[in-house]
């Protein structure tokens, strides 16, 4: 299982599971529901307390990443698969995103 904490203007919105059977999940933090001011961080994951369910990344995750030649230099610098999106997101999310978002790497045991 592998998780990132998803970054809206550097506040903490919620958290993005890819688990071992490569399904993934999206969770908005307590705080991020309880707070009015705050909005949703897609039109496809409205701010709730239930938790979101994707037999494939979500659309909104998946559209932050590079393509092309881009994608494949990166994934030739980090020899990594460039069908590994989630990999793939957490490697150029925290500092090379488009918009308000940032993805960082949850490390679990």
């Amino acid at each position: 299982m592998r998780r990132a904490k998803i970054l809206f203007r550097n506040e903490a919105a919620g958290l993005l599971t890819q688990h071992d059977d490569g399904t993934f999940s999206f969770r908005y933090f307590d705080e991020w529901v309880a707070d009015t001011s705050r909005p949703d961080i897609s039109l496809t994951l409205p701010k709730e307390t239930k938790e979101f369910h994707s037999k494939y990344l979500f659309p909104f995750f998946y559209h932050l990443l590079p393509e092309g030649s881009n994608r494949e230099v990166i994934c030739q610098f980090y020899r990594m698969d460039s069908d590994d999106y989630f990999g793939l997101l957490l490697k150029v999310g925290s500092q090379d995103c488009i918009g308000a978002i940032q993805v960082m790497n949850v490390e679990t045991s």
